[in-house]
């Protein structure tokens, strides 16, 4: 049976050879980091969601939430579970009452959810260990090299991130049409 190893969200970024949006997951209980390329859509949901913005009406993970929760399950956590060639896969383990139901599901509409039901995000050992090695062999400027630094106060992550979305304009992520 493979490990897990319950990570946070660390940091939320662009990466500035591709203009992706990056999510950074480090372990909670050590230095290795898995970061994963994400699209726009979810790297805002991501976002608003840090920084604790909520609308009048649901938004897509917003509404995911309100189905899990009106047909009595809870999100029990959501596991990172592979990557093949590019693509990562994570699972949202769902409960409700005794029945454990797995969903297969996008690492970033997991993260996004995740966030939203206070559950616990966890990544298999193995895709934190290829990462820490691919970077020490890489050294990618793009990418941290070795432990990222240690994470920000509370209060400072929120006001470097509200700051950061203060400046984004929709050409940030790509074609937006609201």
């Amino acid at each position: 049976m493979a490990t897990v190893v319950k990570v946070r969200v660390q940091s939320l970024g662009l990466d500035r050879a591709t203009n992706t949006p990056v999510v950074i997951l480090q372990e909670e209980e050590g230095d290795r980091i898995l970061p994963i390329w994400i699209g726009p859509s979810e790297a805002s949901a991501i976002a608003m969601q840090l920084a604790a913005w909520s609308f009048s009406r649901p938004l897509t993970h917003d509404l995911l939430v309100s189905v899990v929760g009106g047909l009595g399950g809870t999100l029990d956590r959501v596991i990172i579970t592979k990557v093949e060639g590019n693509t990562y896969y994570a699972e949202l383990v769902l409960r409700r009452g005794e029945e454990i139901i797995a969903v297969d599901a996008r690492p970033s509409d997991s993260i996004a959810v995740a966030l939203r039901m206070n559950a616990p995000i966890f990544a298999e050992s193995s895709l934190l260990e290829r990462v820490s090695v691919e970077i020490a062999e890489h050294e990618s400027p793009d990418l941290p090299a070795g432990p990222p630094p240690p994470a920000p106060r509370p209060e400072a992550a929120q006001e470097n991130l509200q700051d950061y979305l203060k400046r984004l304009t929709p050409e940030d992520f790509g074609r937006f049409n609201p």
